[in-house]
């Protein structure tokens, strides 16, 4: 068996996280390195590899648990941007899929290189 990974661990209960909203299906919780004044992650409490691996009911579930995080930060009004990697070369760090919710304040476009 594989080992967990450590959003895995964090649905678990054995990894502590800042939790901002979570319903039976996704948690979404504070990232340990901030991008931004607000950066959040919003996974799927089941390991999808990622968002290729991921059906369209469960993306557009996860869509809709993003946009409820938003609102209950209170950055739905002033803008907020969703990210997610696929792969080693999109700066996929660990293999469960996840959405990076950033906002906060005025986002700047980084470099794609």
């Amino acid at each position: 068996m594989a080992e967990k990974t450590i959003f895995e661990k964090i649905v678990a209960g054995e990894i502590p996280c800042k939790k901002v909203l979570e319903n039976e299906r996704f948690l979404a919780f504070y990232d340990i390195n901030p991008k931004a004044p607000v950066h959040i992650l919003a996974i799927p409490k089941v390991c999808v590899k990622d968002f290729d691996c991921a059906d369209s009911k469960l993306l557009g579930e996860l869509c809709g648990f993003a946009q409820e995080v938003a609102k209950s930060v209170g950055i739905d009004k002033s803008g907020y941007r969703i990210i997610t990697n696929i792969g080693a070369d999109g700066g996929q760090e660990v293999p469960h899929l996840h959405l990076h919710i950033l906002g906060g304040g005025k986002l700047k476009f980084p470099s794609l290189v």
